[in-house]
């Protein structure tokens, strides 16, 4: 068994530590420290999780840090050896992909430090309870509105394209299997292929967008499975004149995404709550540290946005999607 001062001799890179709104806690404070480890803050996805964590843990009488892993492997597993060599209350964790969960679980297992993942899920591993999403539900719900447009605007005889997060999450094979069966069902079977993000930004999708443009001339359908890099697939469609002529279905949210829904530029968005997500990680967390029984598995809704229904649901999005970020 590796004793934590060997994690504390491990953990001798420079770590990337961000907290949102305060800085990092020098020591844990009251009851202890809550670490919640990220994939990115640059995606506003994460960094609404991470509000969410905070609050309840603050709420609770725990300090609160925040570590990004830059969405890589290496720094994640150095960010972990880093908390547990601070002696953390408990660690929330949204793994780069499933596979690299289990060995942050097996760290933590050793050190006798518990964990809580906040999405993506996991290969392997113990932890404490799994806090996610029906990803297959919410992308089934975003093909079935992407698909219906397509139909209402006779381009249902196109191909559809996806720019997908890693298909080595658990998530993101949700997302492609769940979109894919709605389109299949509604009798859209024509693809333009898949690309996998690897940075996860708006050029990158971009890039992809023209890719898939030049490649595939009778594309009328595009799926993006993050929020960000969709403005990127958007810019693209405009700067190749295409607009109207290939719809844009996504998933998750960010402020920018209300007018574009509003106006019908975007036809759908399957929006998790990741402010609602970290919530109940650490509320999960919390408990567990209370000497109480948590679920295993807890779900979080995903919400179905159109131009349609956005309206309706703003008051609600602006809270547990976008953690009151929007105006």
């Amino acid at each position: 068994m590796i004793n934590r001062r060997t994690f504390a001799q491990l953990a001798t890179a420079t770590l990337t530590v961000a907290t949102l709104g305060l800085a990092a806690p020098a020591a844990a404070q009251g009851k202890g420290e809550l670490v919640y480890m990220t994939p990115g803050l640059d995606l506003a996805f994460w960094r609404y999780v991470s509000e969410g964590v905070k609050s309840v843990a603050e709420e609770n009488g725990y300090g609160f840090s925040a570590l990004d892993s830059t969405n890589d492997p290496q720094t994640q597993l150095q960010n972990a050896q880093d908390a547990i060599a601070r002696g953390v209350s408990g660690i929330v964790l949204s793994p780069t992909d499933s596979s690299t969960a289990p060995a942050v679980l097996t760290l933590a297992q050793n050190a006798g430090i518990p964990v809580v993942i906040a999405d993506i899920g996991t290969d392997s591993g113990e932890f404490v309870s799994v806090i996610g999403s029906n990803n297959y539900e919410g992308a089934n719900g975003v093909g079935a509105a992407l698909a219906a447009a397509m139909q209402e605007e006779s381009k249902a005889d196109g191909t559809i394209g996806i720019v997908g997060i890693s298909q080595a999450r658990l998530n993101g094979q949700a997302r492609t299997k769940g979109f894919k069966d709605a389109v299949n069902e509604a009798g859209i079977t024509g693809e333009a292929g898949l690309q996998q993000m690897q940075a996860y930004t708006a050029d990158e999708t971009f890039k992809f967008t023209q890719d898939m443009i030049t490649a595939n001339p009778g594309m009328t359908g595009m799926f993006v499975q993050t929020d960000g890099p969709t403005l990127g697939a958007l810019r693209a469609i405009k700067a190749a004149r295409m607009d109207g002529d290939i719809l844009v279905g996504a998933f998750d949210g960010i402020p920018e995404f209300v007018p574009l829904l509003q106006s019908g530029e975007l036809v759908v968005s399957g929006m998790q709550q990741p402010y609602l997500m970290g919530v109940r990680s650490a509320e999960a967390m919390v408990e567990h540290l209370s000497g109480g029984s948590p679920e295993k598995e807890i779900t979080v809704p995903i919400l179905i946005v159109t131009k349609d229904n956005i309206e309706e649901m703003l008051p609600t999005i602006k809270e547990t999607v976008f953690a009151n970020e929007m105006e």
